[in-house]
């Protein structure tokens, strides 16, 4: 059968097309009025409104049926205009539509409750075990390996056994409040009783015994119960921020808002940072306010507890209002399988490719290095504020400084990518660390001949060494969250599907802690050689500097392997589109009488136009 179009709607394909068929297709309004404005290829119709196919080369059409017909892929574009339709019916607030502000205006509430209560959890957690009585920086390493990771381990076993018999609903509560319970009950019974709680009597018999070399593990014992404040509000950022948010962001997303607000998070992110940071100054400062006698740090725990336990029961009425009342998106029940890799598999793997094995040393190598500076900085921001309150002061002080450094570099970061590439920006982040690391170290090592410079601003070496390590820490801190993290993730981008998968385990599994827990061991090891930390000062230095030159290197490495696969899938994609580009033309006996066949090719394949 000869390929007809009848011009009201009836689409045929070229003659004798493989598998080809009739389709029928009524328009909408809104197509034809799409269509009757393109510029067409012209078509040749004859005087019964029909038409032969004999060459895709010579086409013409009529004015009038350009009017009144339509060309197109029949049902891509009846769906493009049914969707159309149906989008411009929706309801929309600023262009956003209101099922989608339903999920992420709560989302954004949360996690703001969440980040908020994070930053008074870590400010409040370091003043209890570094300037608490027979405490100090020192037990910081310490309390990183032998406290903080067996409870995080227990911790998620004991999440994945209940996660296999709790629905989801259930496991929020379950998981979030004890969290709120706990905070609650710290501020108002457990450090108010602490002298009473805490065996101090032991530990003093036990360090006259061992040496002062032993501090640090002896304070857990002495303190035990900011220990535990200390554990509970780390746990705060890794499972409720994680786990428990992000778990939930990503049930009820899709991949569509999740491109277009996830980002807005981390914006609203620096913003509670700030904001909590003037929270923990303001209530610090409630001290002066006090009359003599009067425990000012009880107090602005107190305060300030409230505020986590009244943020915390926010984030559970937001989390209960969207499961009542947003509509979850629907999931393909077809289930991906994951990698399931072990410590073993994950370090050969890591071993045998360069490029993951470059990548595994960005960071593990900032984990080291932002843990060696952090402890040895605490150490002298004890001795300059050796009160809790300065010392909290001090810290909200910090937190808003990092919070709008970071929302600073995060606008920013976007320019520098664009601009310098991906190189640049994954050097600025160890470049940044390794200067002001040098500053800080030099000031603690040679103050005596920067004590006339520091006196002329006002500052002896020590206050001038706490803020150099802050400025260290905020600079530091940012350049991760706005530069670091998004280098990090972008580098797995141009690997191979099996690769980017069993590389991201393998970096979770073993680069992470190892990251976190390298640099409280070595710390350990220098504490227990040397006798205190203020001793084993130059060794970290050193240690410092050979860690951020590994960084360095690696992170040059990893650009030249990086621009080298980011050209070979842009070659790909290119060649992807060029053999997709056919042109559609009849098979030979099909020619039009007189026409040369000599530019044909050999099959007829159909066409959209």
């Amino acid at each position: 059968m000869e390929g007809l179009i009848q011009t009201r709607g009836i689409l045929s394909l070229p003659a004798k097309p493989t598998g080809a068929r009739t389709l029928l297709l009524q328009p909408s309004h809104a197509l034809k009025q799409r269509l009757s404005t393109r510029s067409l290829p012209p078509l040749s119709i004859s005087s019964n409104g029909h038409s032969k196919f004999q060459s895709f080369h010579k086409i013409s059409i009529s004015n009038k049926e350009r009017n009144r017909g339509f060309i197109c892929k029949a049902e891509a574009a009846a769906a493009t205009a049914g969707e159309g339709d149906s989008t411009a019916l929706t309801p929309k607030v600023f262009g956003v539509e209101v099922t989608t502000l339903k999920k992420i205006v709560p989302l954004g509430l949360m996690f703001f409750c969440i980040l908020f209560n994070y930053t008074i959890l870590r400010d409040t957690k370091d003043v209890l075990v570094v300037t608490a009585k027979g405490s100090s920086a020192e037990i910081i390493p310490f309390l990183k390996t032998w406290v903080n990771l067996p409870m995080a381990i227990g911790f998620m076993l004991l999440y994945t056994k209940l996660s296999n018999v709790l629905s989801k609903k259930a496991l929020f509560y379950t998981v979030i409040v004890p969290f709120i319970a706990y905070f609650g009950a710290f501020g108002f019974i457990m450090y108010p009783l602490s002298n009473l709680i805490h065996p101090e009597a032991l530990a003093d018999k036990l360090l006259a015994t061992l040496g002062p070399r032993f501090m640090g593990p002896l304070a857990i014992m002495r303190i035990w119960s900011f220990c535990l404040f200390y554990v509970m509000a780390e746990l705060w950022g890794s499972v409720v921020v994680s786990v428990l948010f992000w778990g939930f962001a990503n049930q009820i997303t899709t991949v569509d808002e999740a491109k277009k607000f996830y980002p807005l998070f981390g914006l609203g992110a620096n913003v509670a940072l700030i904001f909590s940071g003037r929270t923990v100054k303001y209530f610090s400062n409630m001290r002066k306010n006090l009359g003599p006698g009067v425990d000012g740090w009880a107090v602005s725990l107190k305060a300030m507890m409230s505020i986590v336990v009244g943020m915390g029961l926010a984030i559970c009425f937001l989390y209960w209002w969207v499961n009542r009342y947003v509509p979850l998106p629907t999931r393909s029940k077809k289930k991906k399988a994951k990698p399931q890799m072990g410590t073993m598999e994950s370090l050969k793997f890591l071993v045998s490719s360069p490029y993951i094995r470059d990548l595994a040393t960005l960071v593990v190598a900032y984990g080291i290095s932002i843990n060696l500076v952090e402890v040895t900085w605490k150490s002298k921001l004890k001795a300059q504020f050796p009160s809790p309150n300065e010392y909290s002061a001090f810290m909200g002080d910090f937190s808003t400084c990092t919070g709008i450094a970071t929302f600073t570099m995060m606008l920013l970061s976007q320019y520098v990518f664009d601009k310098y590439g991906w190189g640049v920006a994954a050097k600025i982040t160890p470049t940044v660390l390794l200067v002001t690391g040098v500053a800080f170290f030099s000031l603690i090592l040679f103050g005596g001949p920067f004590a006339p410079l520091v006196a002329k601003l006002g500052m002896t070496p020590l206050l001038a060494a706490v803020y150099v390590g802050a400025l260290q820490n905020i600079f530091s801190k940012s350049a991760k969250y706005s530069l670091f993290d998004p280098c990090k993730e972008m580098a797995y981008i141009p690997l191979d599907e099996d690769t980017k998968v069993k590389g991201k385990a393998a970096i979770d599994v073993v680069c992470n802690p190892l990251g976190k827990s390298g640099g409280a061991l070595i710390q350990q090891f220098m504490i227990l050689t040397f006798g205190s930390l203020a001793s084993s000062t130059p060794y970290l230095g050193v240690i410092l500097l050979g860690i951020v030159t590994a960084w360095l290197a690696a992170a040059k490495s990893l650009e030249g392997q990086f621009n080298t696969l980011m050209s070979e899938e842009e070659l790909e994609k290119e060649m992807e589109r060029a053999s997709s580009l056919k042109i559609p033309v009849v098979s030979q006996e099909d020619a039009a009488p007189g026409e040369s066949t000599s530019q044909l090719p050999e099959k007829s394949a159909p066409t959209s136009i």
